[in-house]
């Protein structure tokens, strides 16, 4: 079912070299479309979000809701559903609280110094409504926006006018959403990031979506902050001979089932195990609802066998997924072998599912590698810094001989002038 790379061959090097530019998204096929719309909606506001959301199959009667029924909807979801979203909804909000930055200041000498920490004004909120529909992604990324402090949440997302938005209504009820734009694709990024008649602009716009949707968020940034460009989702599974088969396949099936083009990875420690895991797959998948989608997953996947302990954190490290799931013995001793993952899950008792769900951190993760240079969303992408610099008159006079030395030194006389302006130059 995976495609097995030994390690030391020529196979395996070109294998990972391969999936190592996974983020590197086709957006020129789509961009002029995605350039369109952008264009049209910065230019005619609501009206081009009507036209667009009926162009690709939908309409938006009411573009933006406010009064939404949140809590009529969270009570008449089943009673197992109704708790999960409130567990998930307040043990994301507890995790996230951890994160909160209350800024500093300090003083030396007549010199304070220090960074006032503030929420932005307005985040949006991406959810798709396409393939899937998933209530608990609007909780993994407004809950820390609610955290940071955000005065106003908004969420777009296209809805169907019927019960099926319930989920989605209870879920932007646990989490602070203030107001629903029933949109999606670029027309819905368009809207959020340079606002229309109905539709507030934001100045964060965070949450995964399609093709359309990545290109449109990529296309954005500058005129609005963006958490980053969503692929699809991806695991990897680091597994030694201990390992149950059974438990790996599952792993693997639990992200391949997201989306055709998603990646299930596993490194393990032998042929003999990437085997039994192929088995298992096999025989698991038949019998998932969703097993067209997990098959075509598969294909994209791969199983490297490494040599030694070493080899497998060095093969995941240069993987870098969005999920890390370590079946091995000492799983503490390999996650430090392993630098880059977006979150990793220790021990073979700990599913990825958890993290999806009701673990805690924000299941919104860099994909496509990413996790090179990018975090989980958290409370720190919906904040602002600003640096807090106060000089007393005596702290200025013992600095401005350097200063003026400095600014000279880059030919910015006016700069020194500005010191000098302030006191006079010490002999």
């Amino acid at each position: 079912m995976l495609a097995t790379f030994m390690d030391g061959t020529p196979e395996l090097e070109a294998a990972l070299t391969r999936l190592e530019s996974r983020g590197e998204s086709d957006f020129a096929r789509v961009e002029p479309v995605v350039r369109e719309i952008l264009a049209a909606v910065k230019r005619e506001g609501d009206a081009a979000v009507q036209r667009y959301s009926e162009r690709f199959g939908r309409r938006a009667p009411q573009l933006v809701v406010r009064d939404f029924p949140g809590a009529a909807a969270l009570a008449r979801l089943p009673a197992d559903a109704r708790s999960g979203l409130e567990l998930a909804a307040a043990r994301v909000r507890a995790f996230h609280e951890h994160e909160r930055d209350a800024g500093f200041r300090y003083e030396e000498e007549g010199i304070t110094l220090g960074v006032r920490v503030l929420p932005v004004a307005r985040a949006g909120v991406y959810a798709p409504g396409g393939k899937a529909r998933y209530p608990s992604s609007v909780i993994m990324s407004a809950v820390p926006a609610q955290v940071a402090g955000v005065p106003e949440i908004v969420l777009a997302t296209p809805l169907a006018g019927d019960a099926s938005d319930d989920p989605i209504y209870a879920a932007a009820h646990l989490s602070g959403v203030a107001a629903i734009v029933d949109a999606g694709g670029a027309q819905a990024i368009a809207a959020l990031a340079y606002g229309t008649e109905s539709v507030p602009r934001v100045d964060k716009i965070v949450g995964p979506g399609n093709l359309y949707v990545a290109c449109a968020k990529r296309l954005v940034f500058g005129a609005v902050d963006i958490d980053g460009i969503a692929g699809p989702s991806e695991i990897v599974v680091v597994a030694d001979d201990d390992a149950d088969p059974r438990v790996i396949a599952a792993d693997l099936l639990s992200q391949a089932e997201h989306d055709e083009a998603a990646y299930p990875l596993l490194v393990c420690a032998s042929d003999a195990l990437a085997k039994a895991v192929g088995r298992e797959l096999a025989r698991q998948v038949e019998t998932l609802p969703k097993a067209a989608i997990a098959r075509a997953a598969l294909a994209n996947g791969a199983a490297f066998v490494a040599a030694s302990r070493a080899r497998m954190a060095a093969i995941a490290d240069r993987l870098a997924g969005e999920h890390l799931a370590l079946h091995v013995v000492d799983p503490e001793a390999m996650l430090a072998g392993i630098r880059r993952a977006g979150a990793a899950f220790v021990g073979s008792s700990t599913p990825e599912a958890m993290g999806d769900y009701l673990a805690g951190p924000s299941h919104v993760l860099p994909t496509g590698g990413a996790v090179r240079f990018g975090s989980p969303l958290g409370v720190y992408d919906f904040v602002t810094r600003t640096s807090i610099i106060r000089y007393s008159p005596e702290a200025l006079a013992r600095h401005q001989r350097a200063v003026c030395a400095l600014a000279r030194l880059e030919g910015l006389e006016a700069h020194a002038r500005a010191v000098e302006a302030r006191t006079p130059v010490s002999s």
